[in-house]
C-alpha cells in the first residue's frame, strides 16, 4: 500500500444508510486517488455489516482501492475483504493474520505509542496507525498523538504509518510534512461543505504539493 507520496485512507461514517451512501462513496472515489476504504460501523449487527460490506466492496475495488473491515477479522474473512484493521482491544494481530492469511492487509491501531507500533511492525503488520492527532467527532479518543511521532517513525522504521483522528483538508498539511504514508479520514470527507468528491480532490492536491 505504501509509497513516497502520502495517500488517502477513507473511513466510512459510523452509521450510514446504504441507499444514500453508495452514490456518495462513488462520488468520493471519483475525486482522485484513494488507497483504501475501511468499513467502520458502530452498534450494528454482524448481519448488517455483512450486508453493507457486500454492497460496498465491489464499488471500492473497482476504483482500485483496498476494501478493509474494522475490528472484525472473522467478518473480513466472510466478506473476502482485502484486509482488516484491528485495535488494541480487538482481535490480536496474530489472530487476524491467522484468519486472513498472509496475502491480506492487517493494520494495527497503536495510539500514541512507538512501543506498540514496533511490536506490531515486528510481528508483520502491514501498517501501523497513530492518533488521534486532532479532536474528532467520530469517536472519543483516549490518546493524543503529536506529528513528531510520525517523523521519528519514518526515520527509524520501514512499516508504513497511518495518521488518524479529526483530520481535515485544513489541518492535514503538518501530518503530510511529518511523513504520514496515509491519512485516515472520515468526517473530513463525508461532512466536507463542498462534498465528498471535492474533499478527495483537495486532499490529493495537498499530497501533490512539494514538501
Amino acid at each position: 500500500m505504501a509509497g513516497d507520496r502520502c495517500r488517502l485512507y477513507l473511513i466510512t461514517p459510523p452509521q450510514l444508510d446504504l441507499a444514500a451512501f453508495e452514490p456518495a462513496l462513488m462520488q468520493a472515489l471519483q475525486g482522485g486517488d484513494v488507497a483504501a476504504v475501511q468499513l467502520r460501523l458502530k452498534d450494528v449487527s454482524d448481519g448488517e455489516i455483512l450486508r453493507i460490506g457486500a454492497a460496498l466492496k465491489p464499488i471500492v475495488q473497482e476504483a482500485g482501492a483496498a476494501f478493509i473491515v474494522n475490528d472484525r477479522p472473522d467478518l473480513a474473512a466472510k466478506l473476502d475483504a482485502d484486509g482488516v484493521h484491528v485495535g488494541q482491544r480487538d482481535a490480536s494481530y496474530a489472530e487476524a493474520r491467522a484468519m486472513l492469511g498472509g496475502d491480506r492487509i492487517v493494520g494495527v491501531t497503536c495510539h500514541d505509542s512507538r512501543h506498540l507500533a514496533m511490536q506490531a511492525a515486528e510481528a508483520g503488520a502491514d501498517y501501523v496507525a497513530f492518533g488521534a492527532f486532532y479532536p474528532t467527532a467520530t469517536k472519543s479518543p483516549a490518546h493524543r498523538a503529536d506529528p513528531e511521532l510520525l517523523e521519528i517513525w519514518q526515520e527509524t522504521m520501514e512499516t508504513p504509518c497511518v495518521a488518524i483522528g479529526g483530520i481535515t483538508v485544513d489541518n492535514a498539511a503538518p501530518l503530510v510534512r511529518a511523513g504520514a504514508d496515509f491519512l485516515a479520514v472520515s468526517a473530513g470527507v463525508w461532512r466536507y461543505a463542498k462534498g465528498a468528491r471535492a474533499a478527495v480532490a483537495e486532499f490529493n492536491a495537498l499530497f501533490d504539493r512539494p514538501a
